[in-house]
Order: C-alpha cells, then structure tokens, then sequence
C-alpha cells in the first residue's frame, strides 16, 4: 500500500510502502498510532477518554514540575528534612571523618560525606526540573499516553460536521481507494440522540514487525474484494 491520502494530500506515513491486511473480520481501519491520531486529528475526532487525561495533563502536570522543583529548590534544607544532613554541618571536602577514628578515640558525624552527595543529587534534580525542555518532553510523553489510552477506545466526531470532512484514500496497486466521511463514520441511533463513531482506530506492532494497516468492513462495504489465492492476487471493484 502507499501513501495514505488526508482530502487528497499525502501524509508522509507510508511514502516508502506499508504491509497491509484486507480483513473481513475487523469491523475497523487500523494502522500506526502517528498516522491514526493524524487522521482522527484532521476528521475532528476525539476518543472521550483522551480528551479528558489531555486536560489533566494540561492543568496538572505544570503544577505538579512547580511543585517539586520548589521542594528541592534548597538541597541543604531537604536532605535535613529527610534525617541524611544534620542541621548545622558544612558537607565540604575537607570534613570527611570516619565513623570512629581508631587513633584518637572520637566518633565523627557520618552524616557529612552522604549529606554532600545528598546535596549534590537533590541540586542535579532541581536544574532538571526548572529546564523547560525536560518538563516539555515529560508532558509530551504524557500526552502520548493519553493518546494510547484515549484512541484505543472509540473516537466520536459532530455528526454535523460530516459533509465538512475530508476524503480518506488507500494507494493501492496503481489506483486510489478512497473513502468519504459517510463511509469511514459509523453513524448509531438518529435524531439529536445520534452518535458519529470514527472506524480508525491505532494498532502500533514491534519493530522488527513493521507498521501495518488493517482494511477492515469499513473499507471492504465500499470495495467488492476477490481473494484470488491461486494467483497471489487480490482484486478490488467498486460495490454495488
């Protein structure tokens, strides 16, 4: 299969080729989670549960970056806070005694050598917490999650924006197999109570296996399909 086509545009997801299943016993259109959130993203769909970690995300994840980057803001009261520095002592290099010095009798604080690591370590993290391009990159990540969670359920659009949506077409062979908003939405119940259901749904395999696209009914009501195993071949016509 080629390049998937959004209203006749290529998406870049498979320019080089994708492996791809005609399935009458998937009810969906399934493919790399990238190329499925594109064109969940271009038809305005949203799965529900995706939509609300995206917000959660949004509204508590900074909070949360401020709120520990404050907490280790000052290493010398953390590591106090957490018994590993007593209140007082200096963690400089030239303070490290042993537990108990055999040659004099004194006992000296082990706290000083941990508690500099300590500080060291509690220090690292704050400059890693106030760089906005490691919160950007966990928030990111956390937003890919919420797609993973989010897009394996269903995925609904405004049934009122289907005339408004674009064309999704397969690259097959040397022809186009193309499907309208009316073919790839699965339409439930009528009237106001109704419910647009997108039919792409994200199906991500190892590495080793590659990307591969799944043309399940949606696909297969819009093109007649004759599985030709004699002959390695598959053939395709426009459905009655």
């Amino acid at each position: 299969m080629g390049d998937v086509l959004i209203g006749g545009k290529p998406t870049g997801f498979c320019k080089d080729g994708c492996s791809a299943i005609v399935d009458s016993g998937t009810s969906m259109i399934a493919g790399p989670m990238n190329a499925i959130t594109e064109i969940n993203l271009a038809i305005g769909a949203m799965g529900i549960i995706n939509d609300q970690c995206q917000k959660a995300i949004g509204n508590v994840g900074n909070l949360v970056f401020d709120m520990f980057s404050a907490m280790f803001k000052e290493p010398g009261k953390l590591c106090s806070r957490i018994t590993i520095c007593v209140p007082g002592d200096k963690a400089t290099d030239g303070d490290i005694r042993s537990v108990v010095d055999m040659s004099d009798g004194l006992t000296g604080p082990p706290q000083v050598p941990i508690c500099k690591a300590c500080e060291i370590v509690v220090d690292f993290w704050h400059k890693v917490l106030t760089n906005n391009l490691s919160r950007g990159a966990v928030l990111k990540l956390g937003t890919q999650l919420c797609a993973v969670t989010g897009l394996a359920g269903e995925s609904t659009v405004d049934c009122a924006r289907l005339p408004f949506m674009p064309t999704i077409s397969f690259p097959i062979g040397d022809k186009e197999f193309e499907l309208s908003p009316n073919e790839y939405i699965t339409k439930i119940g009528e009237g106001a109570s109704a419910q647009c259901v997108s039919t792409f749904v994200p199906l991500d395999n190892p590495p080793e296996v590659g990307p591969l696209w799944i043309l399940g009914d949606a696909f297969m009501r819009r093109y007649h399909t004759i599985f030709d195993h004699g002959n390695l071949r598959i053939g395709f016509a426009e459905a009655a």
